[in-house]
């Protein structure tokens, strides 16, 4: 009689080990982290892939995956059995979803392209990236994590991702890129000031073969002591800006304000790219004190004042005149 109790129970776990309980379709489910296989179980049975019953405890402990399964998104094939939903868990084959960052944003608009996604607290994200102590952490001496958060796609898992996780694995990826850029080069300048040179090209250049270009000419007005004159670092200074820079905010005094303080802006204004760091540690050697939007996306570099002016009255004053001009009529 033993013996065959113990059969009949083994012929029962087996036979749900093996038999397909899952929906003809793919299903996706969500375990968040520190769940226990008790509530595992629970999650798998309100999405119908497994039968609510004791059986997925003891054949988790049998098969010795119950401590061992991972929290993260889960894409559940169609047909699966309760065994090969164990596999897939104690695996972690999660859903990974690719999220970019792009070149040239700050603190505060990475937060919300995060937060948007659902993936973070956009408010605490911001908290975080400004809190010394925990920057401390990540192996800087900063009072902020502006310019260090590197622009790139990521691949995240739900349920797996948290905003000290997110800030770490950005500030990784930077010290991966500074460690290989900086790879064959001692840099004149120290990090920081090259992250904060770097930024302001990222935001200057729109074309990849400007960058070392506009590099070459901040680098060229920081060495006759000129100011950097730069509209980007002025915008990030301002506490609120609605797109229209007016000749009272460059001649605002912020810490930012390169048209009032001279030398670089105390830190980056976003987070560079790759390209715009290498532009700063490799410029192009020109002549160049001065450039001005040509309005297609490219600059004129000037040398002297006199022919910068008239790049700007061609390029700026009169396009402006001409368009106030036909707006009248």
């Amino acid at each position: 009689m033993v013996l065959l109790a113990v059969a009949s129970c083994s012929w029962w776990i087996a036979s749900y080990a093996i038999s397909p309980s899952t929906p003809d379709h793919g299903t996706t489910v969500l375990v968040p982290r520190g769940a226990g296989v008790r509530e595992i179980q629970s999650i798998l049975a309100r999405h119908d892939l497994i039968g609510d019953d004791g059986r997925f405890l003891v054949l988790a402990y049998l098969t010795r995956t119950a401590g061992r399964l991972r929290a993260g998104e889960y894409l559940i094939p169609p047909q699966q059995t309760p065994l090969q939903i164990l596999r897939l868990l104690e695996k972690g084959k999660v859903v990974l979803h690719p999220v970019t960052i792009p070149e040239g944003l700050n603190i505060a608009q990475i937060a919300r392209i995060l937060e948007e996604g659902e993936w973070i607290n956009g408010p605490l994200f911001v908290r975080l990236a400004g809190d010394p102590a925990f920057i401390a952490t990540l192996g800087f001496d900063l009072s902020s994590l502006e310019g260090y958060l590197f622009p790139d796609t990521y691949l995240l898992t739900r349920g797996e991702v948290s905003e000290k996780s997110l800030l770490a694995m950005m500030v990784n990826r930077f010290h991966a890129v500074w460690a290989s850029v900086t790879a064959n080069t001692a840099p004149e300048m120290t990090r920081h000031q090259v992250i904060t040179l770097a930024s302001m090209v990222e935001k200057e250049a729109a074309t990849a073969q400007e960058r070392p270009i506009i590099a070459g000419v901040f680098l060229n007005r920081l060495a006759r002591n000129m100011r950097l004159q730069s509209d980007p670092t002025v915008i990030y200074g301002l506490d609120e800006f609605d797109g229209n820079l007016t000749r009272e905010d460059l001649k605002r005094e912020t810490a930012y304000n390169t048209y009032v303080v001279g030398g670089l802006p105390p830190g980056p204004i976003c987070s560079p790219g790759r390209e715009s760091i290498e532009a700063v540690l490799r410029p192009a050697d020109v002549p160049f004190l001065y450039f001005v939007s040509k309005n297609d996306g490219t600059h004129h570099f000037s040398v002297t004042l006199k022919e910068h002016n008239e790049a700007v009255y061609r390029y700026q004053v009169l396009p402006a005149r001409r368009q106030k001009s036909s707006g009248q009529l």
